[in-house]
């Protein structure tokens, strides 16, 4: 079956010394709200490896009933004059206490990428994870998407790489991709970054991968605490207290 929703991806700056406070505050505060209220999944809340990217910062993944779903949350967000849903005035007031600002996307997914559903049912699980941004030639990403599938996808399964998500931005063209790759353990990280050079299928993928691509960038990310990938699960109102946050 198709996968049919759509996703809401963001970057987060992180104020300082909070981004366990900020990972808390979306898997066990806003998560809950936003599954009642707007039937909004937590696909993933993962902190970036700062030595592979931008820090501090927070990558948040939400996923959304189709573009129908998607408006009837706007919808409930931006129908009032403060462009907040009133009742939620204490969680954007606490959440600005951990968070200075981010930039978001809208997604859609390959038909054949799972549900957040889906792969916890799968039981996907990484230890650290594979996020890559693709700038491709305006009017390909769904084709790039396909070539990510049929070629990138077995080659990366050799260092146990798990394709878990695979989207093209919206509105944009269709020239920008998002990937996510599930990896067992640092290890199996460490030996693809080692092969770039050396093993003849990675370097004919890197091959292609400059041929139909005009810029990409990879970077690392590790799971919250309470993110889907590692509780296997959505976050619950009872996981509140679930762990003890830094003072």
């Amino acid at each position: 079956m198709a996968n049919d929703k759509v996703y809401i991806h963001e970057f987060i700056d992180v104020i300082g010394p909070n981004r366990a406070n900020y990972m808390h505050h979306m898997t066990a505060n806003w998560s809950p709200i936003a599954q009642q209220a707007r039937h909004q999944l937590c696909y993933g809340v993962w902190g970036t490896v700062g030595t592979t990217r931008r820090w501090p910062e927070v990558v948040n993944l939400w996923e959304e009933d189709g573009f129908s779903g998607l408006a009837e949350s706007f919808r409930h967000e931006f129908n009032h004059p403060t462009l907040q849903d009133p009742a939620l005035a204490e969680w954007w007031a606490r959440a600005a206490n951990f968070r200075r600002g981010g930039l978001d996307r809208v997604l859609v997914p390959a038909p054949w990428t799972r549900t957040i559903e889906e792969l916890c049912a799968d039981g996907v699980r990484g230890e650290v994870y594979a996020h890559e941004v693709i700038q491709v030639p305006p009017g390909t990403a769904w084709d790039f998407l396909e070539v990510v599938r049929c070629e990138a996808s077995p080659v990366l399964k050799k260092f146990a790489w798990e394709l878990a998500g695979a989207w093209s931005t919206a509105m944009c063209g269709d020239r920008e991709v998002l990937l996510l790759w599930s990896i067992p353990n640092w290890e199996a990280w460490a030996a693809y970054e080692d092969a770039q050079r050396s093993d003849a299928a990675v370097v004919e993928w890197n091959s292609r991968l400059q041929e139909t691509s005009l810029k990409w960038d990879r970077f690392l990310l590790v799971d919250a605490p309470l993110s889907p990938f590692r509780i296997g699960r959505q976050p619950r109102e009872a996981d509140r207290d679930s762990f003890e946050l830094p003072s």
